[in-house]
C-alpha cells in the first residue's frame, strides 16, 4: 500500500536533501564585493548615469569594487554579432560581477531602450558559464516628473527572469533635474538617504550570498536534465 508521503514522481537519483553545511556554513571569501554599475541614457548630462555616480560612491565607501558599463554605441540586440568589442565588454563585466546595480530614466512610463539593450545582450548561459543567477541586483530610476515606480516594476521583472537576488529596497528619483548640483554631484535629500539606504542593502545581501551562490541556484530539475538538454534549453535562439 502506497504511503502518504511517497513521492512516485520523483526522480530519486536527481533528488538531494538540503546540505545545511554547504548552505549556512561556506568558506567565505575575503574580497572587496565586485559590484557593476549600469545605466539607460546616452545623454551628456544623463541623471540615471549621475544616479549610478552617486551610488558608485557609497558603494565604494562601504568596501566595494566598482565599475560602470557606458552603453555609448552599443548595438541593439541582434543587431551585431556577439564578438562586437562592446557586447564582449559588457558579457566581461557581468561575469566579473557579484552584484549589479540597473539605473533607467523613464521614458513613456516604461525603462528606456538604452537599459532595455543593455540587458537583452546578457545571456542566461554563456559558454558553460550563467552570468547572472546568483548575483544581487538593485534597481533604480530617475523620473522626469512626479515620483514612478514603472521602471523599477520592469528591471524586477527582468532581474527575476534573469535569476539575480533582486534586493526589497529600491530607488526612485523625482524630478531628477532638481537633485543634482550642477558639477554632477547629489543634493542632501531624502532621495539621496534611500540611494544610501539601497547600496547598503545591496552590500549586505551581496556579503550574504556570493559565496552561496552556486548552491542556491542549484535545482533539481535542472539536475534531471542531461547536460546536452540543459544546454539546448538555455542556449536557444529568441524567437
Amino acid at each position: 500500500m502506497q504511503s502518504e508521503d511517497d513521492l512516485p514522481a520523483l526522480n530519486e537519483d536527481s533528488f538531494r536533501e538540503i546540505d545545511r553545511k554547504e548552505l549556512l556554513s561556506p568558506t567565505l571569501s575575503t574580497h572587496a564585493p565586485r559590484i557593476l554599475l549600469l545605466h539607460g541614457s546616452l545623454r551628456e548630462r544623463s541623471y540615471s548615469r549621475l544616479l549610478n555616480e552617486e551610488a558608485a560612491r557609497i558603494l565604494r565607501r562601504l568596501g566595494c569594487e566598482t565599475r560602470s558599463f557606458d552603453p555609448a554605441g552599443l548595438p541593439f540586440a541582434d543587431g551585431a554579432e556577439e564578438s562586437h568589442p562592446k557586447v564582449k565588454e559588457l558579457r566581461e563585466l557581468v561575469i566579473w560581477s557579484e552584484g549589479m546595480v540597473w539605473c533607467s530614466p523613464e521614458r513613456h512610463g516604461a525603462m528606456s531602450g538604452v537599459m532595455k539593450s543593455q540587458i537583452d545582450w546578457i545571456p542566461l548561459s554563456l559558454g558553460g558559464v550563467r552570468p547572472t543567477q546568483g548575483k544581487t541586483l538593485a534597481v533604480m530610476q530617475v523620473c522626469g516628473g512626479s515620483q514612478s515606480f514603472n521602471a523599477v516594476n520592469q528591471l524586477r521583472i527582468l532581474g527575476r527572469w534573469m535569476r539575480l537576488i533582486t534586493i526589497p529596497n529600491q530607488s526612485s528619483v523625482a524630478k531628477a533635474f532638481l537633485e543634482f548640483e550642477e558639477n554632477g554631484r547629489m543634493k542632501p535629500s531624502p532621495f539621496y538617504d534611500r540611494v544610501v539606504d539601497v547600496m547598503e542593502e545591496l552590500v549586505k545581501f551581496t556579503l550574504l550570498t556570493r559565496d552561496r551562490a552556486d548552491y542556491l541556484v542549484d535545482r533539481y530539475s535542472e539536475r534531471k536534465e542531461s547536460p546536452a538538454e540543459l544546454s539546448k534549453r538555455v542556449n536557444q535562439k529568441t524567437m
